[in-house]
């Protein structure tokens, strides 16, 4: 079959989902999935490459973003967890630098308000949040506290009076170039607890600085944040955040969301290698017309669906309240492990075309790497798991 026979905008399983998951979606989550798919692929995917680019965030973009209505699906919307995760999929997909956005807004900051803020507070701050009129930031990570920092938080936060004084230091913070509120967790100097706070970004003492020259979601404005005797209104403290066990609570769901961003990052490879490989012609006829290739492509397409099938579980386990810690640092680290191996097979279909941002491979190849590593890296929730089926800690 020639290049002009064939149809590169009709092949076979054009969805990806090979297994037909999303059938277990009710109509109305499947009638969303097809709006907000025909949005990204209409006002994300035409942009993704140029602002990676350019390492600049689009702006223009917020606003609609906040149109389609895609913070807390769950909570306020009302739909599925299994609905949230394969929605997350699909923007990364699309791109995972907004997926990221979205997933710090949304995952991150917005999860912290919603599990840890008091009744008056969620009052207070969620209706700004949820129409994206205040964008937010999560303030966890430092530069000498990675995997560490549950118990090795160098932040403090120490009360006076009607107000909280924080100082220190974060790193690898997204969106917090812009954002105008951070959730910031520190150590209460008084008990030794982590504790969180709300802290608007324009207060005095307050400073975010880009992170430059990286490889990986470069569309994402990572920040270091230095506070120097920010000082924070009591009402600004998260009622519910008086320790890390309750930041945790956080971090399992966000966990989650971003194994569901390793399937979306794969079938995203998937979607490049296949194109790319019908529509490139060596030896006179298409790439795809080789057995290494299609073993390659099938190889993508199995990890994909056997990292989504985990995911499907996980998330009806979720749905049921009966999702454990666990089971989300399995999943993040298969699937992430799955992620990276689908990612450098579509690199290599590519060859050399695989290194450069115009075919887009590239840019989905470099962006799996801060999936592997961000919440919790590949060997700690590796070890979680370990230490759920052992018994025994390897960690300290």
């Amino acid at each position: 079959m020639s290049k002009a026979e064939i149809d590169i905008h009709n092949l076979p399983y054009a969805d990806g989902d090979f297994f037909a998951f999303e059938q277990l979606l009710s109509a109305k989550e499947q009638d969303r999935l097809a709006e907000v798919r025909e949005f990204l692929a209409r006002e994300v995917k035409p942009i993704a490459v140029d602002c990676w680019n350019r390492a600049e965030f689009p702006m223009d973009l917020i606003p609609k973003l906040a149109e389609i209505d895609l913070v807390s699906p769950v909570k306020r919307q009302g739909y599925s967890n299994l609905f949230a995760g394969i929605l997350h999929a699909e923007a990364t997909r699309a791109d995972t630098s907004i997926a990221t956005f979205m997933g710090v807004h949304d995952g991150l900051f917005t999860g912290s308000i919603e599990a840890l803020a008091s009744q008056e507070q969620q009052d207070a701050w969620l209706p700004d949040i949820y129409s994206l009129k205040k964008i937010g930031a999560f303030g966890l990570t430092e530069p000498l506290g990675g995997s560490d920092v549950a118990g090795g938080t160098r932040s403090t936060a120490r009360r006076e009076g009607d107000s909280w004084i924080l100082n220190g230091a974060k790193r690898w913070i997204g969106n917090a170039t812009f954002s105008d509120w951070v959730v910031i967790y520190a150590r209460d100097v008084d008990d030794n607890q982590v504790k969180g706070f709300l802290v608007d970004t324009k207060t005095e003492g307050y400073r975010a600085t880009k992170i430059e020259n990286k490889i990986s979601l470069r569309t994402v404005q990572n920040a270091d944040i230095t506070l120097d005797n920010v000082v924070v209104p009591d009402f600004f403290k998260l009622a519910n955040a008086n320790s890390f066990r309750d930041t945790n609570k956080v971090l399992k769901v966000t966990r989650l969301a971003v194994a569901w961003q390793a399937v979306g990052q794969q079938l995203a490879a998937f979607d490049v290698a296949r194109r790319y490989a019908v529509e490139r012609t060596q030896f006179g006829r298409p790439i795809a017309s080789f057995q290494l290739i299609q073993n390659q492509l099938v190889q993508i397409l199995g990890n994909a669906v056997s990292s989504m099938g985990m995911m499907v579980r996980l998330s009806q386990l979720e749905d049921a309240g009966e999702a454990k810690d666990e089971q989300s640092a399995l999943a993040k680290a298969f699937t992430t492990a799955r992620m990276r191996e689908s990612v450098a097979l579509g690199r290599s279909i590519l060859g050399g075309n695989g290194i450069v941002t115009d075919f887009e491979m590239a840019k989905v190849f470099a962006d799996a790497e801060a999936i592997y590593s961000y919440e919790g890296t590949h060997e700690i929730n590796t070890l979680v798991t370990g230490r759920a089926i052992t018994g025994i800690s390897a960690i300290v």
